[in-house]
């Protein structure tokens, strides 16, 4: 009875929704950042639709006490994953309060400190993830109306999902009060703690557009945002549909695990897409900005189901993010991205057999290719059709879950068009259907020509040299002519000059960072030409060609670095972190170098963000400047919650430790790091 009882309860839960509907949940939450510890109290409002014996709620290795059941003490469970509450629930309105802890070893990150003054506090839990910090539900298909009261330090701006109904203070702190007028997927609950200020604006329909900095970065804020309310406007009219909830915030947070994250009404993006004009050339926030907004109404007003589902929200924030993009850099922008992805989704499919219609699916099928069936689908049976079958399903399932075929009936109201076979060749099959895609392609002059280029790809390049030229000397999109000098990247320097001089001519920043990326070796002949590099709006063309020149040019080293030594870069200080490296190795460029090799040791440090780190790590270990901190600050990486920067200091400690005096520096090191930098190491050393 034992494992029929165990299996029971295991079924029940899996289809909870079916028996419980939870409306409504307040929790109140005071975060302590020294201990990191979580102290909450709930109440959740819910309705019982059957007869059931036990109700769940997903709690992640929590303690929990004062346990009420409409005001009475009730039997619960703790399994260190579900919080189980037993009683013969009847059908109808019930209430239940609780208290709990919690010391989340995920989905709650804490970067920083308040001892430096600059600590942020901020959340990621997409998934099923949002039960690490918070009592919730990881089904997304439980919809839940979520209201916070956040108590913090008074110096501290507070950021959750929906309206700040009131922010009141309290010894030294300020209770922030939240509050959602409709429900929906718990991985989408969210916080955000900093010094941070906001700029607000207003769309076209009263929106307010908050959009969150931290004060260093004030005079970036122009072209951090740009463009933001014109895709929101955009998007809600394209849609056809109101955006779904009564505010949009938008919050930069350091270190963030991802590109960006939709949750409801306030998404978190990197801080890597905080940026100046120069570097909005090369790293814009637009993109994102444009993809997790569009997921406010795919993803957040209506959720996948499954994971099998997952293109319902991916699929269509890509393919709407594109949309939003084409608004703002027009039609040969939206065709040469679709070729890029096109070329993607080809190259991917000979080793990749899972299709759209798969929970085991790429990110590139989920997002890209999902995003080509739309388009697909939508030329098939005209905008017109599309948008009111898009309008429909959206209204239809609003604040519920979907699948496919509740977006394909939608479809079948306006268009007899084939779904069977679109499904079967867009959807189940990993092949991606070339011919169908070139044909709608060549609809735009642009991709057009991307196209032919491609397909000169196997001819040599006399062959198809005055083509080239013919197209460098137009004045096409710009993405072609990028293409063209990718394509001539091996080729002889004397047979490929013409193109190269032709690029540099043109006052277009990416055309000429393709040349700067073209040439390992430069040819003396051309180095003048190229030196014109250094000066380009563009922090990433000046980070390449300044390591190339100084690579190719010994005798010229003290002028491209006297040129360079008041450069900084990005907020990774990729500038500022290379022209260090190549100062401190260059003979006889400096008489002091202490305050220097002190200076990148410490971008290598926890004063930093992981990507500034990684960057001083490399160069301080390429460049040969390692000493007992840096392997230090090499082995703290291991301990990163970002899984890539983590990645990166194992590998180059597995590397390092070929060399038998580097693994005699780090056995010397062991005793001097903390116990979670020694459990790392100590693995590292032993494989």
């Amino acid at each position: 009875m034992k494992y029929f009882f165990l299996l029971f309860t295991s079924f029940i839960f899996s289809q909870q929704t079916q028996f419980v509907d939870f409306k409504s949940v307040l929790g109140k939450i005071h975060i302590n950042p020294t201990e990191r510890i979580v102290l909450g109290e709930v109440q959740y409002d819910f309705v019982v639709l059957k007869t059931i014996d036990t109700i769940k709620i997903d709690a992640q290795n929590m303690t929990f006490s004062n346990l009420k059941l409409n005001g009475k003490e009730v039997n619960f469970r703790n399994t260190q994953k579900e919080l189980q509450i037993i009683f013969p629930f009847k059908k109808g309105k019930n209430s239940l309060n609780f208290t709990y802890s919690a010391m989340p070893k995920q989905t709650l990150y804490f970067v920083g400190s308040t001892d430096k003054d600059n600590l942020q506090i901020w959340t990621q839990g997409q998934g099923k993830y949002t039960s690490h910090w918070f009592p919730s539900f990881d089904d997304v298909n439980e919809k839940v109306i979520f209201n916070l009261n956040i108590v913090f330090r008074n110096d501290f701006q507070v950021i959750s999902n929906g309206e700040l109904e009131t922010r009141a203070k309290s010894m030294g702190n300020t209770i922030w009060k939240y509050r959602m007028q409709k429900p929906m997927s718990s991985y989408l609950l969210m916080l955000a703690i900093g010094k941070y200020e906001k700029q607000i604006q207003f769309s076209n329909s009263g929106i307010p557009l908050e959009m969150y900095y931290e004060p260093a970065d004030k005079s970036k804020i122009e072209p951090t945002y740009r463009h933001s309310k014109t895709m929101f406007d955009f998007l809600e009219k394209e849609i056809g549909v109101k955006y779904p909830w009564k505010i949009y915030k938008q919050t930069p947070v350091r270190d963030f695990l991802y590109a960006g994250m939709e949750n409801t009404s306030a998404t978190l993006f990197s801080t890597r897409y905080v940026v100046d004009s120069i570097g909005f050339e090369d790293r814009s926030y637009t993109n994102v900005n444009g993809h997790e907004l569009a997921h406010q109404w795919f993803g957040d007003l209506v959720t996948a189901e499954s994971s099998k589902q997952h293109w319902l929200q991916e699929g269509f924030a890509t393919y709407y993010a594109l949309l939003a993009e084409k608004e703002v850099y027009g039609d040969d922008y939206f065709y040469c991205k679709l070729y890029e992805s096109a070329q993607q989704l080809k190259f991917a499919s000979r080793t990749d057999t899972i299709p759209v219609l798969n929970a085991k699916a790429s990110s590139l099928t989920f997002y890209e290719k999902g995003a080509w069936a739309l388009f697909v689908l939508k030329e098939s049976i005209g905008e017109k059709n599309f948008k009111k079958a898009v309008k429909a399903y959206l209204k239809k399932h609003s604040f519920k879950s979907v699948n496919t075929e509740d977006f394909f009936a939608e479809i079948k109201k306006v268009s007899s068009f084939d779904l069977n076979n679109f499904s079967k060749v867009w959807l189940e099959s990993s092949t991606f259907n070339t011919l169908e895609a070139n044909a709608l392609l060549e609809k735009n002059k642009a991709a057009k020509l991307f196209l032919q280029v491609d397909q000169l790809r196997s001819k040599s390049l006399a062959e198809k040299n005055d083509f080239f030229v013919q197209v460098m000397q137009s004045d096409v999109y710009f993405a072609v002519k990028e293409a063209i000098l990718n394509q001539i990247k091996n080729e002889n320097f004397d047979a490929k000059k013409q193109l190269l001089q032709l690029a540099l001519q043109s006052n277009i920043v990416q055309i000429r960072q393709a040349v700067a990326v073209n040439l390992n070796k430069i040819p003396e002949d051309f180095r003048q030409e190229y030196e014109s590099l250094l000066t380009d709006k563009s922090y990433q063309t000046q980070e390449i060609a300044l390591f190339r020149l100084w690579n190719n040019f010994p005798e010229q080293r003290f002028k491209y670095l006297d040129l360079s030594k008041d450069w900084v870069g990005f907020n990774n200080y990729n500038l500022r972190n290379l022209w260090l490296s190549l100062a401190l190795t260059t003979p006889n460029y400096l008489s002091n170098k202490e305050e220097l090799i002190k200076e990148l040791i410490g971008y290598s440090s926890l004063n930093f963000e992981a990507t500034t780190r990684q960057n001083a790590l490399q160069n301080l270990i390429a460049f040969n400047l390692v000493n007992d901190t840096v392997l230090q600050n090499l082995v703290n990486a291991t301990t990163h919650h970002m899984w890539q920067f983590s990645k990166f200091g194992r590998d180059t400690i597995r590397k390092l430790l070929k060399n038998k005096e580097m693994r005699l520096s780090f056995e010397r090191i062991l005793p001097n790091l903390n116990e979670s930098e020694q459990f790392q190491l100590k693995r590292l050393l032993i494989e």
